[in-house]
């Protein structure tokens, strides 16, 4: 705790401030209780809480902030529509009600990741609070630089944890754990990549009519990537065009870039069934082809017991090849992440295999070729189909979990201070609106309640997804990564030559899960990870590994096994009759 010489100290300045202004204590606390009764009466609606309630959970607020009153707190987060909200709206209302003055800044997320990397070599402090993807558990938890909020809420921050918290309503509270069983982050936003397609024209009597008769099946949400394969096909291949705009089946980006790592490490290996069972992650070999060991990364190779170069990851990696130059519009291939992100709203795409759910608010704007004049989407996002190396019990995509994370080098009372601040932008009092926003939901609460349930027929099947079972098969990169930062820039350079052509598949996988290793290796050697730090497998014939039980998997006799779809309503019954 921060000692109490320090503590009087503000309290005498903060006394002496008072008497200056001629204002008593009590006038002071009545001047923040008013800006509380005045954030819940114009924006903190609709809320879980009553106004009442939030006014109790905001009263907590403006108790524990008088210790750090009159500070200068900074936190930073990626530039997204939730976290523009926070750093213009709750920002403002939670230094108007607490006396706190917080700046929460914006910047791109790889910019994000290089300072947050910069404190942990330096112990320097650039920032009080981070957001930043719970991708980087595994990094985290190992290196000893990051404070586990489970032992803050004990210790130092006890006094300064609300009581309203509530970490079990945290939907992505199992993703943000350790091995340990210690919580390193505190969710703030999350979402997941889904399947997006048209539904208007999945309706479509003639269409629905002409695919039976080529395929043998009903037109409607693939189950398996086969299907998929074979709608996509149909749309490009024989549709064409639709009230005479040329219409492609499939949409996807190829340019060498940072971004076309995250196509990949987003869990695209897992929806094909690369890695083993579990959840929220495979173990032991996770969904980037690494097997841990007592929780120690023992390789990424297949020769190691690994699976980043195995039959699944090839088999996903080529038919993302195939399907992009088949099945995508032909600007798709130099196209980056960003770039690809709003073509489906323009209206010529059938349906996309994966696609973040953050982009629900910019697909339901009024006036878009996919929106209908009443407001609701022509669209519909559904579970990803999966591929034919999956198997039940394994996770099926990603999810994003954007957490809060501070740093022992953070000196302990901006550490607090800004721990109210996450609290706060994650209290029930502002969760809800902060939820309808940016459509990133982080509370069951939240996702219960009646708001979303009105709001749930212009969200394309968002609300369905989030109170399903079937959202905890979507998860964030797991702890099997052992460094985050130093493995991901990898990615994208090796996709790029299968992505190009230069290299086939295999050999791109090949090149990556070697280059994967070298890390692993050097980190076992620096001896920098506090624990579980990487213990490398010899290699050893591959041929060894496939006869073991699970991955890597041998490859298999069919890659493609007859399509399977299932009609979007009876979808939506089977999310409903399983939360019964």
């Amino acid at each position: 705790m921060f000692d109490k010489n320090n503590k009087l100290r503000h309290s005498i300045s903060l006394a002496a401030m008072l008497a200056l202004s001629g204002l008593s204590a009590a006038a002071w606390a009545d001047a923040y209780e008013d800006a509380a009764k005045k954030w819940i009466g114009s924006e903190f609606k609709p809320s879980t809480l009553t106004a009442e309630q939030q006014l109790e959970e905001l009263k907590w607020f403006i108790k524990a902030a008088e210790p750090f009153r009159g500070m200068d707190i900074k936190v930073v987060s990626e530039t997204l529509t939730t976290h523009e909200y926070e750093s213009k709206v709750l920002a403002k209302a939670f230094s108007e009600i607490t006396g706190i003055k917080l700046t929460h800044d914006l910047l791109q997320e790889g910019d994000v990741v290089e300072k947050m990397q910069t404190v942990m070599q330096s112990d320097k402090n650039i920032y009080d609070g981070w957001v930043n993807d719970s991708d980087l558990i595994g990094t985290h938890f190992r290196y000893g630089k990051t404070e586990s909020i489970t032992d803050l809420m004990a210790n130092e921050g006890k006094n300064f944890t609300s009581p309203t918290l509530d970490i079990k309503d945290f939907i992505g509270i199992s993703f943000t754990t350790a091995p340990d069983g210690k919580i390193y982050q505190l969710p703030d936003q999350q979402f997941a990549n889904l399947y997006w397609f048209r539904a208007d024209w999945f309706e479509r009597a003639d269409l629905k009519a002409k695919f039976k008769e080529k395929y043998g099946y009903e037109l409607g949400v693939p189950v398996n990537w086969s299907a998929y394969e074979d709608i996509a096909k149909f749309f490009s291949e024989d549709v064409k065009e639709i009230d005479g705009k040329r219409v492609y089946g499939h949409m996807d980006y190829g340019k060498k870039d940072p971004s076309l790592g995250w196509r990949f490490t987003d869990a695209w290996f897992s929806m094909a069934g690369g890695g083993d069972k579990g959840i929220p992650n495979g173990l032991p070999v996770d969904e980037w082809g690494i097997r841990v060991e007592d929780c120690h990364p023992v390789g990424s190779s297949v020769t190691r017991g690994g699976d980043t170069n195995g039959p699944a990851a090839v088999f996903a990696t080529t038919k993302y090849v195939d399907w992009l130059k088949k099945y995508a519009p032909p600007e798709a291939a130099g196209m980056t992440f960003s770039e690809s992100g709003p073509v489906p709203s323009q209206g010529n795409i059938a349906q996309q295999i994966f696609w973040y759910t953050a982009f629900t608010a910019d697909m339901t704007k009024p006036g878009l070729p996919v929106v209908n004049a009443d407001g609701t989407p022509k669209w519909r996002m559904a579970p990803s189909p999966r591929g034919p190396y999956w198997e039940e019990g394994m996770k099926l995509g990603y999810q994003d979990v954007g957490s809060w994370t501070f740093m022992k080098s953070t000196p302990e009372k901006q550490k607090l201070a800004a721990w109210l601040y996450a609290q706060f932008v994650t209290s029930k009092t502002v969760s809800l609106k902060k939820t309808i926003v940016g459509l990133t939901p982080i509370r069951e609460s939240d996702i219960n309640s009646q708001a979303m349930t009105d709001l749930a027929p212009k969200l394309g099947g968002l609300v369905e997804f989030y109170r399903s079972p079937a959202r905890v098969q979507w998860t964030p990169t797991g702890t099997n990564v052992p460094d985050y930062p130093r493995l991901a820039q990898l990615w994208w350079s090796h996709i790029a030559e299968a992505a190009s052509g230069e290299k086939t598949p295999q050999q791109a996988l090949d090149g990556l899960a070697k280059d994967q290793d070298a890390i692993m290796t050097r980190l076992e050697r620096s001896k920098a990870q506090a624990v579980c730090a990487p213990k490398m497998n010899p290699e050893r014939d591959a041929q060894y590994w496939f006869d073991q039980p699970g991955a890597p998997k041998p490859k298999l006799a069919n890659e493609k096994p007859k399509g399977e779809t299932v009609s979007y309503n009876e979808l939506l019954k089977s999310w409903a009759d399983a939360r019964k």
